[in-house]
């Protein structure tokens, strides 16, 4: 796929690409998501602990996912990209399939696995090209509308995946849902061209120039120079800390806590997800390019108060003795947590050259999810099982009860990243 002239990316196209790009994003999170709402149906029936789950769902997706986001980024930030999203696109899709034919552990862990390793393919290059295809003071709307893709996968996973469940088994679920990303995999590779590196800001790079990128080293060396993005990272790993770790066990928790199916549970959950959640992912966006366009410090400070203000809403939620309560104090931290998407994102292409935004972007999520999603479930279930003895079936809603508190430690790193922000995104806008 080679790079196309910067006249055929007219703005019909820059938003088809857009949504094209979306729509990967939607498939990354159908297979990501999945599992969560099937676990209970594989723990029956595969003879699983909560730490087992957690590893499915945690650590040993995110070990993959994380750490080949480096060098697929570094590959992106010299090569294709869109030829790399398509090719992870088809790896993804086709082991979220064969999780359907695992016959324990062992095996749905290594299909696991394989889904984390396509899924690393996706979000740094895909990001790299968002910021070539739109200009600086768009770019955290456009990076939020990208990230929209986490909450309709969420929904669609979460929906078919809890009605195939209750009808034909949590198997034939992985199969249905994995299968089409395979086919969407041709389209990308047809449709999706390749932006000239520096479009947005009309200072479109050279081949050689794209050839000799920067090394990752020198990558994670400027950015770890830049206080406001070590800040900023810690906080959305925090922040998915508690994000991974109380989502993936929100559906056994609504399951053993109130009996009631992973059908029901799933079509709450779809809702909360696909429509207040994405509600949330593009206020954040609008909100950080609106309000950062008087200062840009207020791309992080909605991130801080998004967070604070969930917990008192998500206490009452967890403790609630009726589940149809449960969901309507639910509402509010479904549509504050994913705000911080857009904000942090937009800034970590900000605050290095052009040249390394697939790069940043993978040590963005790399930071993210290795903590995030790596320690999140695997906490939350090892915890459910510590506290079993004392609280019986009640354990994995206390377990969820301390992991919301982490939330105030994340907006504690948002807020310190304001302090030398804007000297450094003017820093980084001179190189």
């Amino acid at each position: 796929m080679q790079t196309r002239p910067a006249e055929f990316f007219t703005p019909r196209y820059r938003w088809f690409a857009l949504g094209l790009l979306v729509v990967a994003y939607v498939f990354n999170f159908i297979d990501r998501s999945i599992l969560s709402i099937l676990q209970e149906s594989i723990k029956q029936d595969l003879g699983l602990y909560d730490w087992q789950l957690g590893l499915l769902t945690g650590f040993a997706f995110a070990l993959f996912y994380a750490t080949l986001g480096i060098p697929i980024a570094a590959l992106a930030d010299r090569t294709s990209r869109s030829g790399i999203i398509a090719i992870a696109i088809f790896v993804w899709s086709g082991m979220t399939a064969l999780c359907g034919a695992a016959t324990g552990f062992v095996s749905l862990l290594l299909a696991r696995i394989g889904v984390g390793v396509g899924e690393a393919g996706c979000s740094p290059p895909a990001h790299s090209i968002i910021s070539d295809l739109f200009e600086p003071k768009r770019r955290g709307t456009a990076l939020a509308i990208y990230s929209i893709g986490i909450q309709i996968g969420i929904m669609i996973g979460f929906l078919a995946g809890g009605w195939i469940n209750e009808f034909f088994g949590w198997r034939m679920a992985f199969v249905v849902v994995g299968l089409p990303g395979v086919l969407f995999a041709g389209v990308v590779a047809i449709f999706l061209k390749e932006p000239p590196r520096g479009l947005s800001e009309h200072r479109v790079q050279t081949a050689a120039e794209v050839r000799s990128a920067t090394r990752m080293v020198e990558v994670f060396q400027l950015l770890w120079s830049r206080r406001s993005f070590r800040h900023l990272s810690f906080g959305a790993a925090l922040h998915a800390f508690v994000a991974y770790g109380v989502g993936g066990f929100l559906p056994p928790f609504y399951m053993r806590t109130y009996g009631l199916s992973s059908g029901e549970v799933g079509t709450f959950l779809a809702l909360f997800a696909g429509i207040i959640g994405a509600a949330g992912v593009f206020t954040g966006g609008y909100l950080g390019d609106r309000l950062g366009a008087r200062d840009q410090r207020w791309y992080v400070w909605i991130c801080a108060i998004s967070l604070v203000i969930s917990i008192p809403f998500a206490f009452p939620a967890l403790l609630a003795t009726s589940p149809y309560v449960s969901f309507a104090f639910w509402t509010i931290p479904a549509f504050l947590s994913p705000i911080y998407t857009g904000p942090s994102f937009a800034l970590t292409q900000g605050l290095v050259p052009m040249r390394m935004r697939a790069a940043a972007a993978a040590v963005l999520l790399f930071v993210l999810n290795f903590i995030g999603m790596g320690f999140g479930p695997p906490a939350v279930g090892a915890l459910s099982d510590l506290l079993r003895d004392r609280f019986g079936d009640q354990s994995l809603r206390y377990a969820l009860l301390v992991t919301l508190l982490v939330n105030v430690w994340g907006a504690v790193h948002y807020v310190l990243a304001a302090r030398t922000l804007r000297e450094e995104l003017a820093e980084a806008s001179g190189t």
